[in-house]
């Protein structure tokens, strides 16, 4: 007789296996578990969700932030500058020297305009230099 897949039936375990089924089972003391990720579900499935509900899924890059100011700002500001943070609308930038402070401070006004021109005006409201 010639035997045929038949994909309904499932095939008898081996000896050995059945053995080591039952070996298995006495040592844990149950059957082995038929889905060991069953339960399990991986972070970034929930990633986009909890940003949308804090309302910063259409945020700011961090690396935006930066290319965005080492352009406007030149090359000898942004050594002596880093954006910290961008916080309800407001762009923190930490200041290495109190001269380039005072000096940044009065070009405030125009260095948010270029900011809020490249970045939005929703995005940035305002600019707070910190010495540190």
């Amino acid at each position: 007789m010639m035997a045929t897949n038949n994909p309904g039936k499932r095939a008898k375990p081996s000896r050995n296996t059945a053995i080591r089924k039952a070996i298995l089972r006495e040592w844990r003391g149950c059957d082995e578990a038929l889905d060991l990720n069953s339960g399990i579900h991986h972070a970034g499935s929930f990633i986009e969700t909890i940003l949308e509900s804090i309302g910063a899924r259409d945020g700011l890059r961090e690396d935006q932030v930066r290319a965005t100011w080492k352009q406007l700002a030149g090359d000898f500001i942004s050594q002596h500058t880093e954006p910290v943070s961008v916080k309800n609308g407001m762009l923190v930038l930490r200041v290495t020297q109190p001269a380039m402070r005072f000096h940044l401070e009065q070009m405030k006004p125009m260095l948010l305009k270029r900011i809020q021109s490249e970045l939005g005006a929703d995005q940035i409201q305002s600019v707070k230099f910190n010495h540190g």
